[in-house]
């Protein structure tokens, strides 16, 4: 149900799923199991589960038939692809339907029907990412807190996101390891780190670079690695000279002697030094080469591919799913690719903002159809009500889900939809190296699993050629032809089997999957795309060019221990115990505003304005001048003031952790009886 893909105990009772434990004996979560585990329980049996095919009438929802829904689509998708030409439809994938499989089989069934429009919540979250490390390395290396002497985490809360590799880190640490947080939050895991770094948002880029000037005066860098797997040190070496401890204070606020005892205590500590970059970095306007700064000092420190460094981890070769080689669709212009190419380029994306601006606008040309599965953009994509009005402009909009999400609620056709456990799907533990196939616990009349609806959806196109297989069985054994491993013997491991022993620097004898080969401190790939080759750094808006009509700086997107993204707010036990939105202010900002916790305040941008409740938070907690908001909440929903219009210009990521807000008291109006 979510990227950790823990090993899970199911129990069944008369044919309903009563209580799900972890699996002792799974290499990843060792028998741990987080609360949003245990909720799969209230996943599958919630009460206001869809499990009927709905169609949108002028008098409201009205309950059809599946096969009937099938084809009503089939037909709708024909009319648009035969007017509007066939990149006229796309497919939009979520998370809360599936992950390895789901995601291949929507890339695959779109080139199928003759369009490259593949749309995901990916191109707002982790592909920022995963780009920044492969501009620099070739991919995202995993992190082996366990054998690591120091372990950095940056920007992320892995208490609330992944316990499991909290584990990691806190076994690490047992060993003589050392646990550093960089954030703008006093967050769970910067609680119980060894050294804590508040940092101003968006200014990673300096920090990293100021790190990496200091490692390189003291002269504690692997020049074996530089010399011989490297390309444009000298250039970058040049370039971080700039950025002294005194400039580094100025635009992050941390202390200029902190910076230097910061790198001293990484650089005393390599090779076995594991970084792990979270979501807070990506979501700037220059997070791609903040994330690119941060991974080039895992060449500094020699610790990539490094047994306690960032490992490179070897992947299954699954047979691929997906049909950009059979099937190329880059000449039909998917959306978004001409103002974002590197984001096409690395990773088959198209750009969801851009696709907002489609909706409405037919430019550069129609799209009228969207198949959209277990994605809430309404909730989760920057401006919302942009969002309402485009999704509303489809001529045919289905979306597949669990439940009515805020976006369901626009489609013309909703469907119901399988949850993990009424699937069988490959999972993957890089760190361990092992792949696991999920069982099929229950079923529901209707609920098809993704594989099957894209199936018959193929058909109905004719295009049932591209799904060949008769089931998901089919499917998995044909996936795992020529990778050496047996299906039946993957079976036989629900722990996980491994599929080949972890090996280190493995870019000795075959290279990096870069351009050059190595791995890259400058980029010519980017240079050649008309981008900065080098990490540059630029100082987000509200710190070039501050706004005093806009006073404060808010950061979105903290996590909750109980929700994922929009996830899990119907379920009782989740809202009794986290029921509502809220800003976190600093005690100083909270005084000057003449508010405290629990008062209403409305909160504006460019945007527009929302109201939401107050949470005062302790002095350490958030810097004065900064606030934050979780997203997520239908009520207070904080996307609807986030732009749409600042992004990233390498990946398009949206501006959502720098936001410039002011925010007023809500006046309290006495009642006639007072």
């Amino acid at each position: 149900m979510c990227d950790n893909r823990c090993g899970i105990n199911v129990f069944v009772e008369n044919g309903s799923i009563v209580e799900i434990t972890g699996l002792k004996e799974h290499k990843w979560n060792n028998g741990r199991l987080c609360v949003k585990g245990r909720l799969g329980v209230d996943l599958v049996n919630a009460p206001d589960r869809i499990l009927t095919p709905l169609k949108r009438t002028e008098s409201g929802w009205q309950e059809i038939g599946l096969e009937q829904a099938y084809d009503e689509i089939a037909e709708k998708i024909k009319t648009i692809q035969s007017r509007w030409g066939e990149r006229a439809m796309s497919v939009w994938k979520g998370e809360a339907l599936g992950f390895l499989t789901q995601e291949a089989l929507y890339r695959r069934f779109i080139h199928a029907v003759g369009s490259p429009n593949y749309f995901s919540n990916d191109s707002g979250c982790y592909v920022g990412r995963w780009m920044g490390y492969a501009i620099v390395t070739g991919d995202w290396a995993t992190q082996d807190f366990l054998y690591s002497k120091c372990a950095i985490i940056w920007a992320s809360n892995p208490p609330y996101s992944q316990p499991n590799l909290t584990q990691s880190i806190f076994k690490g640490r047992e060993k003589d390891g050392k646990l550093i947080v960089i954030d703008v939050r006093l967050s769970a895991i910067a609680r119980q780190a060894d050294e804590f770094v508040q940092i101003l948002p968006g200014t990673d880029g300096a920090l990293a670079l100021g790190i990496a000037r200091q490692l390189i005066e003291d002269d504690t860098i692997d020049h074996s690695f530089i010399d011989n797997h490297s390309v444009g040190f000298i250039e970058y070496s040049l370039y971080v000279r700039e950025f002294t401890p005194e400039r580094v204070e100025k635009e992050t606020g941390v202390a200029a002697a902190r910076v230097v005892s910061l790198a001293r205590e990484i650089g005393g500590r390599r090779p076995k030094v594991s970084i792990y970059a979270g979501n807070g970095l990506e979501q700037h306007e220059n997070g791609i080469n903040n994330i690119r700064a941060i991974a080039c000092l895992d060449g500094l420190l020699g610790n990539f591919d490094h047994q306690g460094g960032n490992f490179n981890a070897e992947k299954p070769k699954f047979r691929d799913l997906t049909l950009y080689s059979e099937k190329p669709l880059r000449h039909l212009g998917p959306i978004g690719a001409d103002k974002y190419p590197v984001l096409y380029d690395v990773r088959q994306e198209c750009h969801t903002m851009t696709a907002m601006d489609t909706l409405l606008t037919e430019k550069p040309y129609p799209l009228k159809g969207m198949i959209l599965a277990g994605a809430n953009p309404v909730l989760t994509n920057p401006n919302s009500g942009k969002v309402v009005k485009a999704l509303k402009a489809l001529d045919l909009f289905v979306v597949r889900d669990l439940f009515m999400t805020e976006t369901a609620e626009l489609a013309d056709y909703v469907l119901p939809a399988a949850t993990f456990l009424e699937n069988s799907e490959f999972h993957c533990h890089p760190i361990h190296q092992t792949i696991s196939l999920s069982k099929k616990i229950v079923s529901f009349q209707g609920c098809d699993t993704e594989f099957i609806f894209l199936k018959k959806l193929a058909e109905k196109l004719g295009k049932g050629e591209y799904f060949p297989w008769k089931d998901a069985e089919e499917l998995n054994r044909w996936m795992l032809q020529g990778t050496g491993i047996k299906y039946e013997e993957v079976l036989a491991h629900p722990e996980g089997l491994e599929y080949a022993p972890r090996r280190y620097q493995k870019y000795k004898e075959e290279g990096l999957p870069t351009k050059s080969r190595k791995f890259e401190f400058v980029s010519e790939y980017l240079r050649d795309c008309g981008y900065s080759y080098l990490p540059e750094y630029i100082a987000p808006a509200y710190v070039r060019s501050p706004n005093p009509e806009y006073p404060f700086v808010m950061v979105t997107g903290a996590r909750k221990v109980f929700y994922t993204h929009g996830r899990n707010r119907n379920f009782k036990r989740c809202i009794t115990a986290i029921p509502h939105a809220e800003i976190e202010i600093h005690p100083s900002d909270a005084e000057t505003l003449g508010i405290g916790t629990g008062d209403m305040v409305t909160v504006t941008s460019v945007v527009g304005s929302i109201n939401i409740p107050v949470k005062v938070v302790g002095n350490s907690e958030i810097l004065p001048g900064v606030t934050q908001v979780t997203h997520g909440w239908r009520e207070s929903n904080i996307n609807l003031i986030i732009p749409d219009d600042r992004n990233d210009p390498v990946d398009g990521f949206p501006l959502m952790k720098a936001v410039e807000v002011k925010i007023e008291p809500m006046v309290k109006h006495e009642t006639e009886n007072e």
